[in-house]
């Protein structure tokens, strides 16, 4: 499958957030001296009066958020997502999640594919440290068309949003018919063998890995899981329940992110494989974007060498008599 290349979803989302102040008077910016590569210049030349430069002070910076929240405003507040959860994790814990703020947090520079800016600008834990503060809603967008949607979804919806965004430019998997809706997957290929679900830039390469497989005769459904908390549960159980096997795709740590996110409703619901493509246990390094992919094993090669490990996991369950308590069982 070939996808055109779109612009970087950090654009899209300044882009769209310029759209949206003329329609929200209450929308306000906050940056943290990254204005130009968050793409909220754009809202600074349109809003000098609503947009505020703290600096290189990204734990003040969300202080202030806070404060203008509790004046009434929707705030957006901007940086590099290595400085906008890691360095000011505690203000946001105490000052945004806890009472419940409406601040969205859209960072840009998530995962590894900063490329050559190496390991201590490449936020990989960002989603998880987000997932785990109460309120918070957590987005990982997959392209420019789902970055610009999501983005206006949390400007009318009250409450905490991180939003990430990436450097490079994305391929573009949605036409602009598609809606996004928060809380709920998209539906890109049906598939009855295997599920892949995925977010980010890796939703391109579940779609890769679904051509790879349906030429080896195997039918991939492939769900692009953008909204990481609260999850889709219905659409996991669905898949757990009709391929009975399933992977999931991120760029970002395996640990308490998207895959740790599905694992728990499979646990909970449908137990079935389930199979992690993802970073494992390591920081990245300097690097170009592409070549950084393929060394961390964040390829459709390797999602559809996951999906066939799923899926004979699956098969030799299917095979093993049954357990003695299970023939016990009344």
């Amino acid at each position: 499958m070939k996808f055109r290349l779109g612009m970087a979803t950090r654009e899209a989302y300044g882009r769209k957030l310029a759209e949206l102040g003329e329609i929200h008077p209450e929308i306000v910016v906050v940056s943290g001296d990254l204005a130009k590569s968050t793409f909220i210049y754009l809202f600074r030349e349109r809003f000098p009066n609503r947009f505020f430069e703290l600096g290189i002070s990204e734990q003040n910076m969300m202080g202030v958020a806070a404060g203008l929240a509790l004046c009434g405003k929707t705030v957006f507040a901007s940086t590099f997502a290595v400085f906008a959860t890691s360095r000011c994790y505690d203000q946001i814990r105490v000052s945004i999640a806890q009472p419940h703020l409406n601040v969205k947090i859209v960072a840009s520079h998530g995962g590894i594919t900063v490329g050559e800016d190496g390991a201590s600008a490449q936020a990989i834990e960002d989603v998880a440290l987000m997932c785990a503060l109460p309120g918070f809603t957590v987005i990982v967008p997959a392209d420019e068309v789902e970055t610009a949607q999501a983005v206006e979804v949390a400007a009318r919806t009250y409450g905490p949003f991180y939003i990430r965004t990436g450097r490079p430019r994305f391929p573009v998997v949605f036409d602009e018919t598609y809606r996004f809706e928060l809380g709920r997957a998209a539906l890109l290929r049906p598939g009855n063998d295997v599920t892949l679900i995925a977010n980010g830039i890796m939703v391109a390469a579940a779609l890769e890995a679904a051509d790879i497989l349906a030429r080896e005769g195997v039918s991939a459904r492939v769900l692009a899981m953008a909204t990481v908390k609260p999850i889709d549960r219905e659409a996991i159980v669905a898949a757990a329940e009709e391929t009975g096997a399933i992977v999931t795709a991120e760029e970002h740590l395996i640990q308490g992110a998207l895959g740790a996110a599905v694992a728990q409703v499979v646990a909970e619901t449908v137990p079935v494989p389930v199979e992690f493509v993802g970073i494992r246990d390591r920081y990245g390094e300097s690097g170009k974007p592409e070549e950084l992919l393929a060394k961390f094993g964040l390829t459709a090669t390797d999602i559809a060498v996951a999906a066939r490990r799923a899926m004979a996991r699956r098969d030799a369950l299917a095979r093993a008599p049954r357990s003695l308590a299970t023939e016990l069982r009344p």
